[in-house]
């Protein structure tokens, strides 16, 4: 019969696991450089002019 304490470590363990598994797989995919990136043109960002903007009365 499995105890509490069991099944918490079990699911702990697994946890454990599925992190050690993503970190690895994000590491090596920053290592390589990506295509998809280099052939994106950058978008220009505009900044907003708040406090020069003039409201309309809406009556």
């Amino acid at each position: 019969m499995m105890t509490f304490l069991t099944i918490f470590l079990v699911l702990v363990g697994i946890n454990i696991a599925l992190v050690a598994v993503s970190l690895i797989s994000v590491s090596q995919k920053a290592k390589t450089p990506s295509q998809k990136s280099a052939k994106q043109p950058t978008s220009v960002i505009y900044p907003l002019d708040l406090l020069t903007t003039s409201y309309k009365k809406a009556v």
